[in-house]
């Protein structure tokens, strides 16, 4: 193979990629603010004993867990327009998408922290008179996000990695920079090979961000 590596500088990440890594961390933070706070809400439902809550809860996560992420953007992409009669544009659609789809997965990782906290202190806030939001408030939720933070970072670094799904509906993202930029300088295969060494070198930081505070995490418990 004849690799030609002389059109890799600042140019190039300015130009093309810049843009699409904006993008790509944007969603990313976005995506997981939304999906925690929502799916904490569906796991709160699974965990309140009603019916009525329980079980669109469960079908939603089990739904969303069960289809590729792909499909999911294409359909919102295609169908909510055709529903509310106009476009909402690729990245609305990628951002609503990532949150709704994320937070399936982020309900189960927080269905499990609650379930890991002793019943113990459960039963202390009940002693003081609280009531099942206040138990929940104040006592339950702060020490099982404490618990989750390593496995919310993990599941994080996965959604990022997932972002570049996004180019089924043409969203400019960190992957469409890298591509752009290999079909102007004719070399898709050293922007391909660009592409995945950064994937690797920002995956694999925060890989080793997320081990120091589960260190840390485990040293407090």
């Amino acid at each position: 193979m004849n690799l030609d590596l002389s059109f890799y500088n600042w140019a190039l990440f300015t130009n093309y990629i810049q843009k699409g890594l904006i993008f790509s961390i944007q969603l990313t933070v976005i995506a997981t603010i939304g999906g925690i706070l929502v799916g904490t809400i569906l796991a709160l439902m699974r965990l309140s004993g009603k019916p009525w809550l329980v079980l669109p809860a469960t079908a939603y996560v089990n739904t969303m867990r069960s289809i590729p992420l792909v499909m999911v953007i294409l359909w919102f992409f295609l169908l909510i327009p055709l529903i509310i009669g106009k476009p909402i544009g690729v990245n609305l659609s990628a951002i609503i998408t990532f949150i709704a789809f994320e937070a399936a997965f982020f309900s189960e990782i927080v269905r499990a922290g609650i379930q890991s906290i002793p019943k113990g202190q459960v039963y202390a806030g009940q002693a003081l008179g609280m009531t099942y939001s206040q138990n929940m408030r104040l006592v339950v939720l702060p020490q099982a996000f404490r618990n989750m933070i390593p496995v919310f970072m993990t599941q994080t670094i996965i959604l990022f990695q997932d972002t570049s799904l996004v180019y089924a509906i043409g969203a400019y993202d960190l992957l469409k920079g890298f591509e752009i930029a290999g079909k102007n300088f004719g070399r898709p295969i050293e922007t391909y090979l660009l592409a995945a060494v950064t994937y690797f070198l920002i995956c694999f930081g925060l890989s080793r961000i997320v081990k120091r505070i589960q260190e840390k995490v485990a040293i407090i418990r």
